[in-house]
C-alpha cells in the first residue's frame, strides 16, 4: 500500500528523521542491506514500463528501447553486482602489522558512514539515482535524494514507488528546484555524492564544507576522442557516431570533439555521415532519436550554432533537417570542422548532438592539445599500435578511458568511475563505491604481553640498543 508522504517539503525533518536512524542502528547486517537493495531492484522491475514512459515525457521523446540500454539495465546491473559481491565486502580486511609491534595484529573494519546524500541531475535520472543507491545500501547506510527539477514526470513516478517500497527512515526522495537544491546540499550529510555540471558542483561543494561533509563530485567536461594513424577509421566513427548521438549527446561522459590525422579528416566526416544514417535512417523523425531535454537547452545549442557560423565555420549536418525548428526540440547531429579554440563550442561541455573535429599533424600534437585544458571525465583513444597506446595513457589525464570504443568503461562495476581535476573528485561504481560510502576504520589488536612495553620510560641502554637495532 502506497504510504503519504512524510516529509514532502520539509528538508529538515526527513534529515533528523534518518540521521537518528542510521545512529540507532549503525552497522546493518547483510541481511538488511540485501533486502534493500532486493526492493529497489523489484521497483525497477515491476515498474519499469511507467519509469521508461515518464523518463519519455520529460525529454519530449526518448525511445524505450534508448531508457532501457542507458537507464533500466545499468540501474538492474549496479544492484546485481552489490548483491553477488556485498557481503565479502563487508568482512573486515587484514593489514599487515610492522615487525617492531608484534605480536599485535592489524585489520580494516568496513563501517557503514549513516547518511549519504545523492543529487541527481535529468539526463540519467534513474541510473544516476539508483547507481549511488546501489553503494549506499550495500555498505549499510541510509539516504536521502534530490532528484532534478528538469525530470519533473520522473520524479513524480520515482517518489510515489519509494514512499511505497522504503520506509521513510531508510530512503527519502526529494524534488523541488534551485532553492530546495541548495538546501539539500547545505545539510549536514555523513557524505554527498553530486553529478552534475562543474558549475554547480563547485557550488556544492562549498555547501558542503561548511559542515567538512567529504564530497564525490561527478561532472563532466570536454571529453575527447583521438583516431590515430592508420586506426579502424570507420570503427572509430562508427563507435564515436553512436557516442554522441545517444541521447542526443545529453551524456557526461560523450564524446565531445575529434582529433582526428590532417589526411584522414575527409574520409572521417563521410564515414560519419555513413553511421549516422545506419544508425537513424529516417534523420530527425527516427522514433529511436532522442530529443534535447528542454527549450532552455535546445536555445543553449542553437546560440552554439550561430556563434560557430559568426566565427567563419561551415556547420555539416550529418542528416537533414539541422536548421528546422521543431516542437519535440530535436537537433540534427552536426559536425564542425576544424573551429577556432575560442568560441563557446570548444570552451563549453556541449552536452548535445554537435561534434567539434579538429584536424592535427603528429600525435605528439594531439596529445599536448589534450593536455593542454582542464582534465576531462573521458579520453578516448582509437589505434592499433599497442605501444602507442601505452604511451597515450602514462601521457594523459581523464577521469577513466576506453580504448577502440567510447562510454563502455563507464558500464564496467569493476572500474572505479569518477573525474579527475575540473571533471570531478572520488570514485563509485561496485567495490569502489561501497568503499567510498564507507569508513574504513583501522583496528589494532594488542595482546596482553607486547613488545611496545621496551620503548616506554623510564629510556636506558636496553632502549638504546633497541632504537640502534630499528635504525639498521
Amino acid at each position: 500500500m502506497d504510504r503519504p508522504p512524510l516529509f514532502s517539503s520539509d528538508l529538515r525533518a526527513a534529515y533528523e528523521h534518518l540521521h537518528a536512524a542510521s545512529r540507532a542502528d549503525p552497522y546493518p547486517d547483510w541481511s538488511a542491506r540485501r533486502d534493500r537493495l532486493k526492493r529497489l531492484a523489484a521497483l525497477i522491475q515491476d515498474h519499469e514500463a511507467l519509469l521508461c514512459d515518464a523518463i519519455s515525457d520529460d525529454f519530449g521523446h526518448r525511445a524505450i528501447a534508448e531508457t532501457q540500454v542507458l537507464d533500466i539495465m545499468p540501474s538492474l546491473e549496479a544492484i546485481r553486482h552489490a548483491l553477488r559481491h556485498g557481503a565479502g565486502w563487508m568482512r573486515p580486511r587484514r593489514a599487515s602489522t610492522s615487525i617492531w609491534f608484534w605480536p599485535a595484529r592489524a585489520q580494516v573494519l568496513p563501517q557503514p558512514l549513516g547518511l549519504v546524500g545523492i543529487i541527481v541531475p535529468w539526463n540519467y535520472p534513474l541510473y544516476l539515482a539508483v547507481g549511488p543507491l546501489a553503494s549506499a545500501f550495500a555498505a549499510g547506510n541510509r539516504a536521502m535524494v534530490k532528484l532534478s527539477e528538469f525530470s519533473p514526470a520522473f520524479g513524480v513516478q520515482f517518489s510515489r514507488l519509494v514512499r511505497a517500497a522504503f520506509d521513510p527512515a531508510e530512503l527519502a526522495i526529494f524534488t523541488g528546484g534551485a532553492d530546495e537544491a541548495a538546501a539539500f546540499s547545505a545539510l549536514p550529510f555523513d557524505h554527498l555524492l553530486f553529478t552534475g555540471s562543474t558549475a554547480v558542483g563547485r557550488r556544492v561543494m562549498a555547501a558542503a564544507s561548511a559542515n567538512l561533509v567529504p564530497v564525490t563530485l561527478e561532472l563532466g567536461g570536454k571529453s575527447p576522442a583521438v583516431l590515430a594513424p592508420g586506426c579502424d577509421l570507420a570503427l572509430a566513427a562508427e563507435r564515436i557516431v553512436y557516442g554522441k548521438l545517444v541521447n542526443a549527446g545529453q551524456t557526461c561522459v560523450a564524446p565531445d570533439y575529434v582529433l582526428v590525422p590532417r589526411a584522414e579528416l575527409d574520409a572521417f566526416v563521410a564515414a560519419c555521415e555513413r553511421a549516422a544514417r545506419r544508425l537513424y535512417p529516417a534523420g530527425l523523425d527516427s522514433p529511436d532519436y532522442c530529443s534535447i531535454v528542454d527549450l532552455r537547452h535546445y536555445s543553449r545549442l542553437t546560440s552554439l550554432l550561430v556563434q560557430a557560423r559568426a566565427a567563419g565555420v561551415k556547420p555539416h549536418a550529418l542528416f537533414d533537417g539541422a536548421q528546422r525548428m521543431d516542437l519535440r526540440h530535436r537537433l540534427a547531429p552536426t559536425l564542425f570542422i576544424d573551429p577556432p579554440l575560442d568560441i563557446a563550442l570548444m570552451q563549453e561541455e556541449i552536452f548535445g548532438p554537435w561534434l567539434p573535429v579538429l584536424p592535427y599533424d603528429t600525435v605528439e600534437q594531439a596529445i599536448a592539445h589534450v593536455n593542454a585544458g582542464p582534465r576531462p571525465l573521458a579520453l578516448y583513444w582509437f589505434d592499433r599500435d599497442k605501444r602507442r597506446i601505452a604511451r597515450a595513457l602514462r601521457t594523459t589525464h581523464a577521469g577513466g578511458v576506453t580504448v577502440n570504443d567510447v562510454l563502455m568503461h563507464v558500464a564496467q562495476d569493476d572500474l572505479p568511475f569518477g573525474g579527475v581535476g575540473h571533471s570531478g573528485m572520488g570514485h563509485y561504481h561496485g567495490r569502489w563505491g561501497f568503499d567510498t560510502l564507507s569508513k574504513l576504520k583501522p583496528v589494532l589488536r594488542q595482546p596482553r604481553l607486547a613488545g611496545t612495553a621496551l620503548i616506554r620510560p623510564p629510556y636506558g641502554k636496553t632502549f638504546t640498543r633497541l632504537m640502534a637495532l630499528m635504525k639498521r
